[in-house]
């Protein structure tokens, strides 16, 4: 008798759980990877990093290794509240997203570039 009040109680934390996960916004993503990444490469040298340029696993290296700029920065660092209120000013996108928190607007862009990677669902360029 006292396994069906258990297995309910791990039912309910189940379902507690997975109504917690984030589902992530692909095209919420790609206005944050056009408007405020590609602004930023297009004005360097660098030029702009089309999500098209890397494979869905080259991205997910990239994005796990935390490394942006040769390692000198960190690619969670230009998805920050404090990145986003410090570019505000010029930039309506950071404005627009001043109040997404960080982990959303990672899986957000996560999901573009792995969708619009060169052998995702949709190749897609910045241009």
């Amino acid at each position: 008798m006292r396994l069906i009040p258990t297995l309910l109680a791990a039912a309910a934390a189940t379902v507690a759980l997975s109504a917690q996960a984030y589902d992530a916004d692909w095209k919420r993503g790609r206005i944050y990877y056009r408007s405020v990444c590609t602004s930023c490469h297009v004005a360097m040298p660098v030029g702009s990093i089309n999500p098209s340029s890397k494979t869905k696993a080259e991205w997910a290296t990239y994005l796990q290794a935390d490394k942006h700029a040769k390692g000198k920065d960190t690619v969670k660092a230009y998805l920050s509240k404090p990145y986003r209120a410090s570019i505000k000013a010029g930039n309506k996108a950071a404005e627009k997203f001043a109040d997404t928190p960080d982990a959303e607007l990672f899986e957000d862009v996560k999901a573009f570039l792995q969708k619009g990677a060169k052998d995702g669902d949709s190749p897609a360029s910045c241009t």
